[in-house]
């Protein structure tokens, strides 16, 4: 695939975005509180939310490498939560966020 770089060397696929479903002992415990606060402090746009199924999504952008440090945190979580699987997709952000917040 050929991209095409600015000056800077930056381009626009520099951002990606992860799209996660958490599963196992994820609501109740601060799980969705937890994500926020470690995407915030990673720079990591988005969003967290509760499933009706009982799973947490995550929808984060931002550099790859950022994104699989927050995803390897994810797969931890709070001590409260216990993480049984973490199905993830990788796409191309189609939607603007800004900061990262909880949805309800």
């Amino acid at each position: 695939m050929m991209v095409c770089m600015n000056q800077s060397g930056r381009n626009n696929s520099d951002r990606e975005e992860l799209h996660a479903v958490v599963h196992g002992r994820v609501q109740g415990v601060g799980f969705r509180y937890f994500v926020v606060e470690r995407a915030l402090a990673l720079g990591l746009r988005g969003f967290a939310r509760n499933s009706n199924s009982g799973d947490v999504e995550v929808v984060a952008q931002g550099p790859h490498p950022t994104l699989e440090r927050l995803l390897s945190l994810i797969r931890q979580g709070p001590s409260s939560a216990h993480v049984t699987e973490v199905t993830t997709t990788w796409r191309q952000p189609t939607e603007h966020f800004s900061g990262f917040h909880v949805r309800w």
